[in-house]
This record gives structure tokens, sequence and C-alpha cells, in this order.
């Protein structure tokens, strides 16, 4: 395939369709490259020239791998590189990806994904959250009516904190891409509005033993977020509740 205007071995399927984790296709630049890469499968074109669908083998499996990551800049890093919202976004997406993926599950503490979503602002909101739980993981996508983002947001954050208050004592990491809930939560900015539920969700967090918000990219390829959008939007199109259920991967 053709990765801008490079040429690149791109990971298939048997039947010969790029295989699109997240978005992504994993990546080579040369036939048995050690080091493989992440590019977003939009970024690819071709088959370049004669395309020979290779047996998995023929690029050895890459330890180091990030899910999510982009590729590197053909540029070396030099300096006056361009950088762009989108490449930024990405480079934040890969930085989460690599400090946060399914290894940091395995570390004992509970991971939370909320989002919230509004037609209109305010109009019909909705939420979605995913909560994992070692190798068990949650989704709630929840229709709240006429509201706003920020409502939504906050409410997301509030569905995680009683979901998971009164359980056993670990630490609970909760993303948002939500720098206001982030805000009025955790770095004490006077809320001017929305006031009686920031207060409402501040003295939620206070039931966890340890608690920590965390920003995520939004709409930049973080799977588990992308989850947590979807599920938000779904309740708000389907102007529908989808109460918690359990997911199996």
């Amino acid at each position: 395939m053709m990765l801008r205007e490079s040429k690149v071995l791109a990971r298939c399927e048997p039947d010969g369709r790029l295989r699109v984790v997240g978005g992504r296709v994993e990546v080579r630049y040369k036939l048995g490259a050690p080091k493989a890469y992440q590019a977003g499968e939009r970024n690819l074109s071709g088959p370049a020239g004669e395309a020979a669908l290779l047996p998995d083998d023929a690029c050895p499996d890459d330890p180091t791998l990030v899910p999510g990551a982009p590729p590197p800049s053909r540029s070396g890093g030099r300096a006056g590189a361009r950088s762009t919202p989108e490449s930024r976004k990405e480079a934040a997406a890969a930085a989460h990806a690599a400090e946060h993926g399914p290894a940091a599950f395995a570390r004992g503490g509970v991971v939370a994904y909320a989002d919230g979503a509004c037609s209109g602002n305010p109009g019909p909101c909705g939420l979605g959250v995913v909560v994992i739980e070692g190798d068990r993981r949650r989704e709630l996508s929840e229709y709240l009516g006429i509201g706003t983002n920020n409502v939504a947001e906050l409410t997301a954050i509030l569905r995680v904190v009683e979901a998971l208050a009164g359980g056993e004592a670990r630490p609970v990491t909760i993303f948002t891409d939500s720098s206001y809930a982030i805000g009025v939560l955790q770095k004490g900015w006077k809320a001017k509005a929305n006031v009686a539920l920031v207060a409402e969700v501040k003295q939620a967090l206070k039931r966890l033993a340890s608690v920590e918000l965390r920003y995520v990219p939004g709409h930049s390829g973080v799977p588990l977020n992308e989850r947590a959008d979807a599920l938000a939007t779904e309740s708000v199109r389907r102007r529908a509740t989808r109460a918690w259920t359990t997911v199996s991967d």
C-alpha cells in the first residue's frame, strides 16, 4: 500500500482485506522489519504496484507495538516538521494508549471511560460509560432528556461512581474528554451553572477510596473512549436507555 508518499506493507485478513483495529492498520516499512507502526486506514491507498498476499510470519510480531499509535514522521522529527491539529491529537491518543492500554488493566485498578452527547446545546442529551474491572467489562447507554453537553458529561462520571461505590476498595481512574468536568470537579474551577449537579458529583467521588479524573483526547481513535462516545450518541439517537450490560470481548 501507499502511506502518503511511502510504500509500506499492511497487515491483512486472509481474504486480502485490510485488518483494521480501531480505525488503524499495522504497517511495516520493509519486509521482515521488526518494528511495526499503526497507520490510519484513511491514510492508506493502493495497492502500490503488484500486491502479493504474504504469510503473517513474513513480518515478526512486534511486542512494543502500541495499538492506536501513529506512524513516525518521515521527516525524522527534524526541526520545522509540520504539526497539525490531527497529528497532535494522534500523538496524544498514542501516548494515552501506551500508558493505559490493556496492560494497564492488569495492574489491579478499575478503568472507566465516561462521555456525554447532546443534539443541540441544550437539546436531547445522553451519556455512555465503559467500566473495566479486571477481565469484566460493563457498558451503559442512558438517555437523559433535554439538557446540555456539560450536564451529560457530569452525569456520566456520576454513573461510574454509582456503579463502583460500595465495592472493593481499588484505585479508580475515570477518563473523560471534558476539560470542563475535570475543571469543576478536580481543579477548583467555580461552577457558574449546574451548581447542584457539580456538588452531587463531588460528594459521590468521595465515596470511592481512591479516584482520579484524567483527560483523554476526544475523537482521536482511543478505542474505549470512542465506544463511550458511541454509547452516548446511541442514547440520543434512539431517545432510549440501555441499562448496564456485561460485555464479553
